[in-house]
């Protein structure tokens, strides 16, 4: 499951596909009802995403502590623009942690900033920065990078592939990360998140077709960067994303429509409704993680944006 708990960001990416619709923020023992009963379907890895999940960091830690704690789910993640992240957080919940992944779309700091990945008060400041002493997204990476090795987490990149950056040969960068994994996403745009006259971003003119997509992976591939491609067509429905509210997305029709909530109808109603393509799922090299005893299977890839 990949749970957006929360639709908040520190950031403003003009291409995000999960905009501030909504500023709600379930109570801890609404979502402990909704994992739980997750859990007892099957769950075998949860993956926290949002918005920006370090916004909340309380709300943070007591999810991830509850999963592994007391729920025992195999794999635990966290995808981030790694701005708000804490040593101070790490030192006390990185034990519930297995993987941590950050974004970051190209290692060009102009690029990074037309494209809108940076603080949304950055270009107005006096003292531009990204947070704790970082002056770019890379100097962020490089902090968590170290964290993540100090810490014993996987080390995750997520790339977005759009106008501004496909022509860009990110290689040099990525092998000296060395991240667990480069998952790489081809610009993706679903009506009233990026698209439509209900959305809060537009990212029409982001967008970049199948061949420039496929270019730029292929670049990567001959620098042995090892890129994980997701395209438009594998990623839409090869997802189960749960919303703020505990509803399952369904992105079938281009646009993300609640299921019902957890809180108040069976697992195996509400997945019925939420379009989930196994076979997409299995495409995009889902079951590539980790064995897990009590998955009895291996447990598949699912960090989002």
């Amino acid at each position: 499951v990949n749970f957006h708990f929360t639709r908040k960001c520190n950031y403003e990416c003009k291409f995000c596909f999960h905009t501030e619709t909504s500023t709600y923020l379930a109570p801890f023992e609404d979502i402990k009802t909704a994992l739980s009963k997750l859990n007892d379907y099957g769950l075998c890895k949860i993956n926290f995403s949002g918005g920006e999940p370090f916004l909340h960091p309380k709300l943070l830690g007591q999810m991830v502590e509850f999963c592994k704690r007391d729920l025992h789910v195999g794999s635990i993640s966290i995808v981030s623009n790694g701005s708000k992240i804490t040593e101070g957080w790490l030192e006390k919940y990185a034990k519930y942690v297995d993987i941590l992944a950050i974004s970051c779309d190209s290692f060009d700091h102009e690029t990074n900033v037309n494209s809108g990945r940076r603080p949304r008060n950055y270009l107005q400041s006096s003292n531009p920065n990204y947070g704790g002493g970082a002056k770019t997204q890379f100097d962020v990476l490089d902090r968590v990078a170290e964290w993540c090795n100090e810490f014993d987490i996987k080390f995750k990149l997520n790339t977005v592939v759009h106008i501004n950056n496909h022509l860009e040969d990110m290689s040099d960068e990525i092998q000296r990360l060395d991240p667990y994994r480069w998952k790489v996403f081809q610009c993706l745009l679903l009506d009233g998140e990026n698209r439509g006259p209900d959305a809060i971003r537009d990212a029409q003119d982001m967008e970049v077709s199948d061949e420039q997509f496929h270019d730029f992976i292929e670049r990567h591939k001959k620098k042995n960067c090892h890129p994980v491609p997701e395209s438009n067509k594998i990623m839409k429905d090869s997802y189960l994303i749960l919303n703020e509210q505990l509803c399952f997305l369904n992105c079938t029709g281009g646009r993300k429509v609640p299921t019902e909530s957890l809180l108040k109808e069976s697992v195996e109603k509400v997945l019925s409704q939420c379009g989930f393509d196994e076979k997409s799922f299995e495409a995009r090299d889902g079951w590539y993680f980790l064995q897990d005893e009590s998955c009895n299977s291996s447990v598949g890839d699912i960090e989002d944006l």
